[in-house]
């Protein structure tokens, strides 16, 4: 815009002094923000509360969430970037990456059914990676939509990262968390129990999954950018239930009295933006199990901490498909032990009576009629109400987040041998930990997923028959371990099993790192609620009361590093439900754990963690040791007079919203389209008129979306796509595409040829 003339002119003493005015304001206004900056760097506080509300960029208050999902956020202001970079501020990346992996054949992780082997994909999964840095160190945390982190997968991906950054990535600073969706694809582990359950040693899973993290990492490595991290909690309800609640009364009254609930409902949040107040990612943790998809699932699923980010990114990225965009939004697992999304609770299915009893069985048909639901009518519903719950109350506590973290950053980590912990208990008295041992109660299963077999939960007696058949095919407990292990009627002992492999652990990883006044604590395996309180309380003392960090904000970081079952408290142990006979180090787990993360934390405080030792190191076995069960899939064949990718059942012309489209294709094994990673088996496409061309609206990682893969006989199957078209569908032209892989003869290696296929067109109307 142009000047206006003035009516008169200066002369060349005004304009200086004109200048100098100026200059001298500029100075003045500078070193008022130098002496503002200055006074509050003197804080001893690492997690402070700002006085004004922390840089937000598109999440807004809402009233309390609805059953069925999300609300449409408003925009929010964005915060005035800081003046100048304080001494402790951090580099911050984010990144995601698709760990799918194998989508047919292969076992899901999680309920150890022999028959639920994957079939299709309900969601894609993610590995969602975080590093914070300083001047000085670095930490990481990752989040994988997978079943656990298995000890395998951990050494596979810091085998990788030393390749590719030498010892900046490592085991102290990297923590590797599993979200425990229990519809992911197993066969990652080396130890021969989960061996046996998964179908052996499945390398296109392992994979995949290692492929997903080190990408994950890769990226938020490449983005590191100044940014700022704000911290806020709050509770979550309707969405968790303890499913063990006999249990859970056995702990001191006094100590329950501390407690308003026998699960925590919190949810913790870090809020992650860049130096001019952009959201970069979203950090949580709450514990609650993704077991909304049930055991009758065959789909990959990410479940319901998968659903909330998957609804979390959505908005952050809007008008990208999933997966895609720069915002990364993880829902990582807590001390989730005992805790069942399936609010409904447990009910006997074939008559409708409660069966919340301290052996979850029923008068008719024992405890494999005892199951849990809800809260939604199938688990589809479940998933989405849990999920879009979770989700809701993420966005407000990212909204409203104004403590701000800053402050050192620090990682300890050791190797223990669990099966050989000496426990102080007390002044007086000492305990042990155990070689690995499963109980009865373990093949009971839960309520969220039954064993199958004659076996109760609340067993503190073995069965003569079940024992008999054990004796005879893998040999009697010893004396020793059945001795550490009581109350728990031994069914396998693990620890003793060595053929062909361990069949579990015996090194395990213990590992805290912390930012600023937050400390996470890596738990490797699943601590019930109360064993988690435990955990924090302890944790919190030794960092508050030895250290200078002030007020201390403790996380529990679910199934990372290595998977070592249950852990619970001496008291729920005696009771031996599934969580319990699930507690493989016997029944001063818990202690020595508290005992060893305890001693990390002193470290920390005290900044002697080059002082601790290494501890030793875990057994890394040959590929050749590590078998595959799973066969090889045949030659693909079609039906008569048809071609891969042939419409067997095309759509209809016509649907409302609401409705739901299905075509089914001729199709090959999904198994052979090895590399899907960022790929797709569908696409939903509307047809621009303005651009005579077809546009992507969804892919198989919407959740709208589901691919079945039905296998038939003689080398013949065939895929079904749904497309449960949305309320916010646009009307128009659309078509269904599916894109796979054939195996045209048996050789090696064997020839894999693409193929695709298309749906007819029809119109979505209002």
């Amino acid at each position: 815009m142009a000047s206006k003339s003035c009516c008169r002119t200066f002369t060349a003493l005004e304009r200086v002094l004109m200048v100098l005015f100026v200059l001298m304001t500029g100075v003045s206004v500078g070193l008022i923000i130098v002496m503002a900056v200055s006074r509050s760097s003197d804080t001893t506080d690492l997690l402070t509360t700002t006085p004004a509300p922390p840089p937000t960029d598109l999440l807004t208050t809402t009233p309390a969430p609805p059953p069925t999902g999300p609300e449409k956020p408003k925009p929010s202001e964005k915060p005035k970037p800081s003046e100048k970079p304080s001494d402790t501020s951090y580099q911050i990346g984010v990144g995601r990456a698709d760990c799918t992996g194998p989508v047919a054949e292969v076992p899901l992780m999680g309920y150890a059914s022999p028959d639920q082997t994957a079939g299709g994909i309900h969601t894609r999964l993610y590995s969602r990676a975080f590093i914070v840095a300083n001047n000085s160190e670095r930490v990481v945390f990752v989040s994988a939509d997978i079943g656990m982190v298995s000890q395998r997968l951990r050494l596979e991906v810091l085998k990788k990262l030393q390749t590719k950054y030498g010892d900046l990535y490592r085991q102290e600073n990297v923590v590797l968390s599993g979200t425990h969706t229990h519809s992911g694809p197993g066969g990652y582990f080396q130890y021969t129990l989960f061996i046996i359950t998964s179908k052996g040693y499945i390398k296109p899973s392992i994979n995949a999954i290692v492929n997903g993290i080190v990408k994950s990492i890769d990226i938020a490595h490449g983005n590191l950018k100044a940014g700022r991290i704000f911290l806020n909690k709050g509770e979550v309800e309707n969405s968790n239930l303890n499913r063990s609640p006999h249990s859970y009364l056995n702990n001191p009254e006094e100590e329950r009295r501390k407690y308003k609930s026998n699960t925590d409902k919190e949810l913790v949040v870090l809020k992650m933006v860049d130096s001019d107040g952009n959201g970069l990612g979203l950090l949580s943790w709450f514990a609650v199990h993704p077991v909304s998809m049930n055991n009758t699932n065959r789909m990959v699923s990410s479940d319901n901490m998968g659903y909330a980010s998957y609804l979390f990114e959505q908005e952050m990225n809007a008008g990208s498909l999933p997966g895609q965009g720069p915002f990364v939004a993880a829902f990582s697992s807590s001390n989730l032990g005992d805790v069942s999304p399936n609010t409904k609770g447990p009910h006997c299915i074939n008559t409708g009576e409660s069966c919340d009893n301290i052996n979850s069985s029923c008068p008719i048909g024992g405890s494999n009629m005892c199951m849990a639901i809800g809260p939604g009518v199938d688990m589809f519903e479940s998933t989405k109400i849990i999920g879009g719950t979770i989700f809701n109350k993420a966005k407000e506590l990212y909204r409203t987040a104004q403590q701000e973290v800053t402050g050192p950053l620090n990682a300890a980590h050791q190797w223990v041998n669990m099966t050989d912990v000496t426990v102080q208990l007390n002044a007086t008295h000492t305990g042990k930990t155990c070689k690995p041992a499963l109980g009865h109660s373990f093949a009971a299963g839960t309520i969220d997923g039954v064993g199958g077999l004659n076996f109760t939960q609340g067993s503190v007696e073995g069965d003569p028959f079940w024992d008999g058949i054990r004796d005879a095919l893998l040999g009697s407990p010893s004396n020793e371990t059945q001795d550490c292990h009581h109350p728990k009627p031994i069914l396998f002992s693990t620890g003793e099993m060595n053929v062909p492999l361990p069949w579990h652990p015996a090194i395990v990883d213990v590992q805290i790192i912390t930012i600023g006044s937050l400390a996470i604590v890596a738990i490797p395996g699943e601590f019930t609620t109360m064993a988690g309180r435990r955990m924090r309380e302890a944790v919190k003392n030794e960092l508050e009361s030895r250290g200078s960090l002030g007020q201390v904000e403790v996380v529990i970081a679910g199934l990372c590093n290595i998977y070592t079952h249950y852990i619970t408290t001496y008291e729920e142990y005696q009771i031996q439900r599934y969580e319990a006979a699930s507690n493989i180090y016997g029944p001063h787990s818990l202690s020595a754990y508290i005992q060893l993360f305890s001693s990390l934390a002193r470290a920390i405080a005290e900044n002697k963690v080059a002082d601790l030792p290494k501890g030793p190191e875990p057994p890394f076995f040959n590929n050749s040791q590590l078998i595959s069960l799973l066969p090889l899939n045949p030659v693909d064949k079609t039906p008569l007079n048809t071609s891969f990718g042939d419409v067997l059942i095309q759509t209809l012309q016509s649907y409302k919203r609401g409705e739901v489209v299905e075509v089914t294709f001729v199709s090959g094994n999904p198994r052979n389209s090895a590399d899907m990673a960022e790929k797709t088996f569908l696409t939903v496409e509307k047809y621009e008129n303005m651009t005579n061309s077809w546009k992507v609206v969804h892919t198989d990682a919407s959740w709208e979306t589901r691919f079945h893969w039905n296998k038939g006989t003689g080398g013949q199957s065939n895929v079904t796509v749904e497309w449960h078209v949305p309320s916010t569908a646009h009307p128009g032209t659309y078509r269904i595409q599916h894109f796979g892989h054939y195996k045209e003869r048996p050789s090696f290696p064997p020839v894999m040829k693409p193929y695709e296929g298309s749906s007819g067109s029809f119109e979505i109307y209002n």
